[in-house]
């Protein structure tokens, strides 16, 4: 193994240990998580919630037995990846050793760590934007058409993952249209990549027809409660802290593709960040969204910044420049991981509130970390409807019912009886299993002091009581009820299908 290799084969090494170590045990998985992994037990084209792709890699870590190690390992995984092309990337731009380690120090000590840290789509979804972007430079550097194929499969199972990626798209065509490249669009290839592009995605296009376009309900509805609360200011401020080790680095890079000379045949790298960065903005993205853009210019900042510190004095600066992302990663350890447990997190609450973490996607101020609250209070739940299902008599004709997919999602990763929960919420919507002839309700509800549902649910039921409550205060789901309704006075199936078909028609005809 060359020097090169072994030093690339350490930094992979040392992205899985960090993905590992840097959530403390008393954690659960993150609400999100538990609804992709429930995708396994209902593969489809698509999902209320996020297109198949995903629902893809739930199905191995379930064929590999649903661990920890597995769930965390392939998002870790997508992170490693992500580094790799970059690497590759700053080698296809000329790179010497300096350049490579320099990038990839900038990709390992940023965001990433937290973004790869949990099973979500976005783990993919950046790994597929800087292959992409990897892939066009491969073009422009070679003009080898078999790279348009390459990058419409990359686009292709990019947008099977996760539909962000059109942004991508969007900022790049009106990039290339300006720049001297567009000669590419004279290429019978690049519409037969196109073609091949759009058959792998047909399916799921298909699927969005067939249900209505749920995406754009989905969108709305994300647009009217969380996208409003976005400002520029914080989208912004978060730009600079995602990469803020290796920001000078990013900007070198935008310089490069600008003015250097050797980097004039990637121009259109400019303008595409440019436009990509003005859509998000345009459309009050959430910050993380465009992470993606980033990655990729890691690779041509450290080539400028190795060759103009190759001569005379300069490149005693060579230390410096790496010394910056490792000293400004630790104030990050401190604060931008589950590292640390939430009593601490709250008595020492002021670094997390300077830096917005506090603020949840509601707009508010919070006690800790929404995205930490959200790893708290799973097992509780799961195990205390376990025990109360336990209890009734007539298990195979019980509907455990939640308010939204953490509480269901988590219920059935945990539940030691077989428990499939569900709710009007999400995916779990499509997920009813209305063939049984349910006599009794487990009905677990968001915290309610005036405890309403044990009123509005008494007509329908012989009894009813609050069988318990997630206790941990620090959790997002603190005061869930745990609600349990026995012999029902009412056809119970009647009345969800009512109200299944009631939600489903809002989402068609919204």
């Amino acid at each position: 193994m060359t020097k090169k290799n072994l030093i690339l084969f350490g930094f992979i090494i040392l992205k899985f240990i960090l993905q590992y170590v840097l959530i403390s045990p008393e954690y659960d998985l993150q609400r999100d998580e538990y609804l992709h992994l429930d995708q396994a037990n209902h593969l489809a084209w698509g999902y209320l919630s996020v297109p198949p792709v995903t629902s893809w890699f739930s199905y191995i870590i379930l064929l590999l037995g649903n661990s920890f190690f597995w769930i965390k390992f392939f998002p870790a995984l997508f992170g490693a990846l992500t580094l790799l092309i970059v690497w590759k990337a700053t080698e296809l731009l000329k790179g010497n050793l300096y350049a490579l380690i320099l990038g990839s120090i900038c990709v390992l000590l940023s965001c990433l760590l937290r973004l790869n840290m949990l099973y979500q789509p976005n783990s993919f979804d950046i790994l597929c934007w800087t292959a992409l972007y990897y892939a066009l430079i491969q073009y422009l550097t070679s003009e080898n058409t078999k790279w348009l194929y390459y990058g419409a499969i990359i686009f292709a199972f990019g947008f099977l993952n996760k539909y962000n990626i059109l942004f991508l798209l969007l900022g790049l065509i009106p990039a290339l249209l300006l720049s001297q490249q567009r000669k590419i669009l004279g290429k019978k290839e690049f519409y037969l990549a196109l073609l091949l592009g759009l058959l792998i995605i047909l399916p799921n296009l298909y699927w969005q027809y067939s249900n209505h376009f749920p995406i754009v309900h989905h969108m709305k509805e994300l647009a009217k409660t969380q996208l409003v609360n976005v400002n520029l200011g914080d989208f912004l401020k978060e730009q600079i802290l995602f990469f803020v080790g290796g920001l000078f680095v990013i900007l070198a890079g935008l310089y490069a593709v600008l003015f250097y000379q050797p980097f004039k045949k990637y121009q259109l790298f400019f303008a595409s960040f440019v436009f990509t960065l003005l859509i998000f903005i345009y459309f009050k993205a959430k910050a993380y969204y465009a992470i993606g853009l980033y990655p990729i210019y890691l690779a041509f900042g450290s080539v400028y910044i190795s060759d103009i510190l190759n001569n005379g004095w300069k490149r005693y600066l060579k230390p410096v420049f790496i010394l910056i992302p490792l000293l400004l990663f630790i104030p990050i350890y401190d604060v931008a991981f589950p590292n640390k447990s939430p009593e601490y997190m709250v008595a020492h609450s002021e670094p997390y509130k300077k830096l917005g973490m506090l603020r949840w996607e509601d707009g508010k101020e919070h006690h800790m970390p929404q995205d930490f609250a959200d790893m708290l209070g799973w097992k509780e739940l799961a195990r205390k409807t376990d025990s109360l299902y336990a209890l009734l008599p007539n298990q195979k004709e019980t509907i455990v019912l939640c308010d939204n997919y953490g509480q269901a999602g988590a219920i059935n990763f945990y539940s030691k009886k077989g428990i499939k929960a569900v709710s009007f919420n999400a995916d779990y919507i499509n997920w009813f299993d209305l063939s049984i002839p349910y006599k009794d309700l487990i009905r677990v509800k968001d915290f309610d002091e005036n405890n309403e549902e044990l009123k509005a649910s008494g007509p329908y039921f012989e009894t009813a009581a609050i069988g318990g409550q997630v206790t941990n205060k620090y959790a997002r789901e603190y005061g869930a009820t745990i609600f349990v309704f026995t012999n029902a006075k009412v056809d119970i199936n009647k009345k969800l299908e009512l109200e299944i078909n009631e939600e489903k028609g809002y989402i068609e005809n919204d």
